[in-house]
């Protein structure tokens, strides 16, 4: 690492001015999109209206049961691997990690401790430590005196990802989690929603002091006490945690305080982290290998290999980015619209493949990000309505100055509430722009002779009176005219 990287992420103590050097590493779960369970056939919808009704005797773990692995979970991890350019594991098994909790009804959870489906890897500029499978607990809310547990979520497939302790800014790390809930949707492997705890963030910080940090990349032992900041459902929440925590500890350091190395809770009331209990070493879970569980050799398994993986995995996000940055123009705001949008983008996407022109590709981008979502917001209407069709129709109008923007949104709006196409709704409308010279001529002359103070005015220098003029004429013809032609013709006969 070199002095120019350090410098940049220095944090300076308002209170002495002396450096500190923040690190940050996130550990995130998904819950994973299958069909069922991570060990049994129950379905895996958490959110079920009734409590404990998707449940059985494996993931309840009554005596005698066998758990069954979810073979599309590991499918899933696996597309991870290969998307982040992570080395797919060849040997891989399943622990048992021993702690008693009410919400594990085995007191051991099945995850992966030494043999993870995926290691290495880097999303968003940060480097990733490994990625592994578990199961999920189960989910529990308190009532007062009484605590009340739900076992649907209990045995759903989650994924874990670790990164390496290389982020030094809450910025990063808000970037980087948005970059993966994007790709775990672009894939098609979890919803990823951090609002119903389908994605979960857990932030590791500490803060190391400038005079005694001495970092090489890549050698981590010199860092600061670290502290685990859990279950940050927002990513606003995840850079307001990483930042008060980063004061928190510098002002700690400063007061001869010894950081503690434990797990901190989010408290959204007073923006400020809290104490949970003392943070657990790998040591503390005793790990060891589930004896009802096969090891598998991955590459032996066909359906596991890179190439028929491969065959799976869509565009990801960063070749969408600059695919439709070099072949349609669009900017970053609306490349990300489009990324984070995807029933718009499958619209774009399709009308692209009938248009020619950047021009084009810009406007239906307009379109479709502007018109169509505010149809959508402030008007009763069907998305379904809108087909590559229409928008191709409506394109090629407006380039052959047939449409107007106005005429242009009109049709769109007809389609929206009532469908059709967009030539027959322009012409039976009367959206169609007049272009007939001649026509236009007599208007515009009645319109300058009723004007002649601003005719007067314009010939005085005043040429910002020319838009008065189209708007008058666009007016008078109900605004079915040509602006470009009628711009033209004014100029004409104001000379």
């Amino acid at each position: 690492m070199t002095e120019k990287k350090l410098d940049e992420n220095f944090v300076i103590s308002e209170k002495t001015g002396k450096k500190y050097f923040p690190t940050i590493g996130l550990e995130i779960h998904a819950e994973l999109d299958t069909k069922s369970k991570m060990f049994c056939s129950c379905e895996n919808n958490p959110f079920a209206s009734e409590p404990n009704t998707n449940i059985c005797e494996v993931c309840m773990a009554h005596p005698g049961t066998l758990p069954v692995v979810n073979k599309e979970a590991v499918k899933s991890v696996l597309k991870v691997s290969i998307a982040i350019n992570g080395d797919m594991a060849d040997f891989s098994e399943f622990d048992r990690k021993n702690y008693f909790y009410p919400d594990i009804p085995k007191a051991y959870q099945i995850s992966q401790f030494k043999y993870p489906l995926n290691s290495n890897g880097e999303l968003a500029g940060v480097k990733i430590t490994r990625i592994h499978l578990e199961e999920d607990t189960a989910s529990s809310s308190h009532k007062g005196d009484i605590s009340l547990v739900d076992f649907n979520r209990a045995g759903v497939p989650l994924m874990e990802l670790v990164t390496e302790p290389v982020i030094y800014n809450a910025d990063t790390a808000m970037n980087f989690g948005k970059e993966l809930q994007l790709l775990l949707r672009t894939l098609g492997v979890s919803h990823a929603n951090l609002e119903k705890g389908e994605m979960r963030i857990e932030a590791n910080v500490s803060v190391s002091e400038d005079g005694n940090f001495e970092m090489l990349e890549g050698d981590f032992s010199k860092l600061g006490v670290k502290t685990e900041v859990k279950n940050l459902n927002s990513f606003k929440i995840v850079g307001a945690a990483i930042d008060f925590e980063i004061k928190r500890q510098i002002k700690a350091l400063e007061s001869g305080e010894e950081i503690v190395q434990e797990t901190r809770g989010w408290d959204e009331n007073k923006s400020a982290t809290f104490s949970q209990r003392k943070k657990e070493n790998s040591d503390d879970y005793r790990y060891f290998p589930d004896p009802d569980i096969p090891k598998y050799k991955i590459s032996k398994i066909e359906e596991f290999s890179e190439e028929n993986l491969k065959k799976e995995i869509p565009e990801l996000p960063w070749e969408k980015r600059e695919r439709y940055q070099n072949d349609f123009g669009l900017n970053l705001d609306q490349i990300e619209f489009f990324l984070q949008n995807p029933k718009y983008d499958n619209l774009f996407s399709n009308t692209t493949k009938s248009l020619k022109e950047e021009k084009s590709f810009k406007l239906a981008s307009n379109y479709i990000s502007t018109v169509i979502t505010g149809l959508e917001k402030n008007e009763e209407g069907e998305f379904s309505n809108f087909t590559e069709n229409n928008i191709v129709d409506l394109i090629n109008m407006i380039n052959e100055g047939e449409l107007s923007s106005r005429g242009a949104k009109d049709v769109l709006g007809i389609i929206f509430k009532e469908k059709g196409n967009t030539k027959k709704i322009a012409q039976e409308k009367g959206f169609i722009q007049k272009s007939d010279p001649e026509e236009m001529k007599k208007i515009l002359e009645k319109i300058l002779e009723e004007n002649p103070t601003q005719v007067e005015s314009y010939k005085k220098g005043e040429e910002k009176l020319l838009q008065f003029f189209v708007g008058q004429g666009m007016k008078a013809t109900q605004g079915s005219a040509n602006p470009g032609l009628l711009a033209k013709l004014l100029k004409e006969l104001l000379s």
